[in-house]
């Protein structure tokens, strides 16, 4: 199937962010949220975000304005009508399942549903979803305008189809597809929880100090240190994420989640989007 529309439910970083993507590949992208003041910020952040790229020489003003004109704000789930729903809504397998029949209602009987889950067996969101053959992941990583890797989770029913089309969609949209089945984290996450747990470990044994430890680690190579890289991804889905993958693994104790952590997320202290965080 070709994909020329693009639904993107949830108007928060990571969804403006995949919408911001789907336009500037010249795909029209309908950005829906059912909180009218979400979606205005995500306008404005897209807006923000190209008129980065025309001050940087990146970006034509012209290009600026026709990529602006593919993208619709829509808070009605009726306007939602597309090729492909891409969910980046609440860590809930019931909430996107739900959302994804809802969906179906008002689309056509071949629009895949595609979940940006993180962490959540797609196997348990496509079996509460009247299609299950047409439901996959699609893990973009944050943010997605600048990410340019995108796992494709296939579940247990999802067709060959399905997985084709998004294939071919991520590279459409610039991006890196890496097929993966569905298992806890699947590849990404899976590989990076001791790189976050391991660090808090040293943060609540007093071994080291979380500037320390960001310090060191962007000195041997990496961009971001993990206290950093958990502000922008944001406490509360990375604390979600640590849980579900802990969890899935029969809890095992090199990747139990931290209570550093969890008093960040129950204080609000959630990183860039709260003001607050480790490193702020």
């Amino acid at each position: 199937m070709t994909i020329q529309t693009i639904c993107v439910c949830g108007a928060g970083t990571m969804g403006s962010g995949i919408a911001q993507v789907a336009a500037q590949s010249g795909l029209y992208a309908i950005l829906f949220d059912v909180n009218t003041a979400v979606l205005q910020n995500a306008k404005a952040g897209i807006e923000k975000n190209l008129q980065y790229l025309v001050d940087k020489n990146k970006l034509a003003p012209t290009e600026k304005e026709r990529i602006l004109t593919r993208i619709a704000y829509v808070s009605d789930i009726n306007d939602c009508i597309a090729d492909i729903i891409i969910e980046a809504i609440v860590e809930n397998p019931v909430a996107k399942a739900g959302l994804f029949n809802q969906l179906a209602e008002v689309n056509h009987s071949e629009v895949i549903f595609a979940t940006n889950t993180s962490s959540l067996s797609v196997a348990a969101i496509a079996a509460k979803v009247n299609h299950p053959e047409r439901v996959a992941g699609m893990h973009f990583f944050n943010p997605a305008p600048l990410m340019k890797l995108v796992e494709i989770v296939k579940g247990p029913q999802t067709g060959e189809a399905v997985i084709t089309s998004i294939h071919n969609l991520a590279l459409q949209m610039g991006k890196i597809p890496v097929h993966c089945k569905d298992a806890p984290g699947f590849i990404v996450n899976r590989v990076a929880r001791p790189f976050y747990i391991e660090s808090l470990r040293l943060v609540e044994e007093n071994i080291s100090g979380i500037e320390t430890i960001d310090s060191l680690l962007e000195a041997t190579g990496f961009k971001m240190g993990p206290f950093k890289l958990m502000d922008l991804i944001g406490n509360d889905i990375n604390y979600a994420v640590s849980c579900s993958v802990y969890d899935r693994l029969h809890q095992p104790e090199r990747l139990k989640p931290s209570f550093i952590q969890k008093e960040k997320v129950e204080k609000g202290e959630l990183g860039k989007k709260s003001g607050k965080g480790y490193s702020s």
